[in-house]
């Protein structure tokens, strides 16, 4: 469930709205795993807000500089374990809607283009691999 990023931000941000977002959005992750399960959680908290906050990070200092805690509290929430098969899950879902929409003779105006496709593609590997990491680095 890779979400398309939907930040943008027509004013400038402050240090602690970024903050403020992904311990919002991880305390509705834990919400969602007690009411929904662990995968409607790791889609919300990693599919979707993660996924989101790292793009925004990608233009926003602010929130690049928040990224590893949000990351860290992501690892924190869930399993080794989890995070490993979630994340496969992930990938395998987004392989068969790429192979879904790949089809040539089917012309989909909500298509993104192979430039879209590859950042996402790139992005969630990032994500990825600051997931299953052994270690966190700092700097």
């Amino acid at each position: 469930m890779f979400a398309q990023p939907d930040c943008h931000w027509s004013q400038p941000m402050n240090a602690g709205k970024p903050h403020q977002i992904w311990i919002e959005q991880c305390e509705a992750a834990q919400t969602i795993r007690e009411r929904y399960g662990l995968e409607a959680a790791f889609d919300y908290a990693v599919g979707e807000k993660l996924m989101n906050f790292a793009s925004a990070a990608h233009d926003h200092p602010a929130f690049a500089s928040e990224l590893p805690r949000f990351v860290s509290e992501v690892r924190r929430m869930f399993s080794a374990e989890e995070i490993r098969t979630q994340l496969a899950r992930l990938e395998c879902e987004q392989s068969e809607r790429d192979a879904e929409s790949g089809d040539p003779d089917e012309e989909d105006v909500f298509s993104e283009s192979p430039a879209m496709a590859a950042e996402r593609v790139r992005q969630f590997a990032t994500i990825k691999e600051l997931l299953i990491a052994d270690m966190l680095g700092t700097s």
